[in-house]
């Protein structure tokens, strides 16, 4: 039996995806070297798909979604799925939270993605202290916040639109579930949902840094008790605070590392552009096409992830006619091949994850944003941030390879090339600064622990 005493407990809970469980399983690692015990609790899928491996301080167990053998894929609907999952998680929950009350370290504390607003509840019950973990942005945050509470209204009719701490935005910048009403019914009830209980949580904390988006920050602060605690990267790659924190450690997708690196390290500094667009989307046959042969007329390398599932969209003989000038796999390390010196340049989706990744290592973007939240993540980095580019999307839907060309070209060798390389990295030391011993982040953990921990 556990007889060794921590500071506290924290039972962590995030939606079950992969860009939900990385920043999570990143922050329970930043509260374990603040002295305390963290779980990380996963669906009984992901568990046994992932296999993690519990450690004295970081441990992992299971709630049910209801969906125990396939997940997601064995629901009817988004919908449907949530429903069981909110029926079925909050009881095995409850159950998890029993199993611990008689140790030696009950838990004191559920973090929980908001994609999950019944946790709260659940925290509630049980008297244990509640905080809602944001996996977007403050400003994605705070524009589904205003819709949430009709502070924007929609279908929105006029443009610009002006909210507090945010830049005047187009349509275009909202994120896709306003931009393109009735897209996505599910997830836009879901991502509205997140409000519906976030002012009776005890604090929310958000995937970001204060320098970062200190306006939108500040604006939110007025409505809730908002801690920017990122960025949420292993400590290798920012502070190297954390010992053996060089990698996410829990992966849906497996990949292998040395064929990555080893093609990369034969490459000038700054020649390769690296394509990846997430776990999740998936592109059509022609943008594809259109991607392909943009990167065969570019002239410089190119490592481009294609997942199993998107394979057969290649043009026919891609791989072969490219030779030595471009990799193609299935899998990467993401955060080591940003870190690899031959990278010039990130052709993203804009997930959040992928956007923070090569903010916080120095890497200049060109954004071909799909849905959701990318599409405003596109918007900061162009216009706010400054460290690249979006790619226009004609009417069809398609962004066409010679604007690919040209984007690549523009980040890569452009005029504004070198002052987005300048601005990328002042963000990296930016954020290095934030999560290291006494930075913005670092204090505001401080100050979430201290609220329901008595040192």
């Amino acid at each position: 039996m556990e007889n060794k005493a921590y500071r506290g407990h924290v039972l962590v809970l995030p939606y079950p995806s992969q860009g939900h469980i990385n920043p999570l399983l990143q922050f329970s690692k930043r509260l374990v070297s603040k002295g305390l015990k963290a779980t990380l609790a996963t669906t009984l899928f992901i568990h046994n798909t992932m296999q993690p491996q519990s450690s004295s301080s970081l441990q992992f167990d299971t709630i049910s979604d209801g969906y125990d053998e396939g997940g997601f894929a064995q629901a009817e609907s988004i919908h449907t799925y949530l429903n069981h999952m909110e029926t079925i998680g909050s009881k095995t929950l409850a159950d998890l939270i029993i199993k611990n009350k008689n140790t030696a370290n009950p838990i004191d504390c559920i973090i929980y993605d908001p994609f999950l607003p019944w946790a709260l509840e659940v925290a509630k019950k049980f008297g244990i202290f509640g905080a809602a973990f944001f996996t977007q942005t403050c400003a994605v945050n705070f524009i589904y916040y205003h819709v949430h509470h009709g502070l924007l209204k929609l279908p929105i009719t006029s443009t610009p639109i002006s909210i507090p701490g945010l830049p005047v935005l187009e349509l275009e910048d909202m994120p896709s579930y306003i931009s393109v009403p009735g897209s996505y019914p599910a997830y836009f009830e879901m991502v509205l949902n997140q409000f519906s209980s976030s002012d009776k949580a005890d604090a929310v904390l958000v995937n970001t840094f204060y320098e970062l988006e200190p306006e939108v920050v500040d604006s939110m602060s007025k409505v809730c008790q908002l801690l920017p605690i990122g960025p949420t990267i292993p400590s290798f790659y920012l502070d190297k605070r954390l010992e053996n924190d060089n990698d996410y450690g829990l992966n849906l997708f497996v990949s292998d590392s040395s064929v990555c690196n080893n093609w990369l390290n034969t490459k000038p500094e700054g020649s390769v552009i690296y394509l990846s667009f997430g776990s999740m989307a998936s592109l059509n046959n022609k943008q594809m096409e259109e991607l392909a042969f943009a990167l065969k007329g570019s002239k410089f390398h190119f490592l481009w992830v294609v997942k199993a599932s998107e394979e057969a969209k290649l043009p026919e003989k891609f791989v072969e006619e490219i030779g030595n000038k471009g990799l193609v796999v299935q899998w990467c390390s993401q955060l080591e091949v940003l870190s690899n010196k031959a990278i010039g340049c990130f052709l993203t989706h804009c997930g959040w994850n992928s956007t923070l990744e090569a903010l916080s290592l120095g890497v200049p973007m060109v954004g071909v944003p799909q849905w959701t939240d990318q599409t405003t993540n596109a918007k900061y980095f162009r216009d706010v941030w400054k460290v690249g580019v979006r790619a226009k999307v004609c009417e069809n839907g398609i962004v066409e390879r010679e604007e690919i060309e040209f984007c690549i070209k523009e980040v890569m060798e452009g005029e504004r090339g070198k002052d987005f390389q300048k601005n990328a990295k002042k963000w990296r030391d930016l954020a290095i600064k934030a999560i290291s011993k006494g930075g913005s982040s670092d204090k505001n953990i401080d100050e979430f622990v201290s609220k329901f921990i008595n040192s």
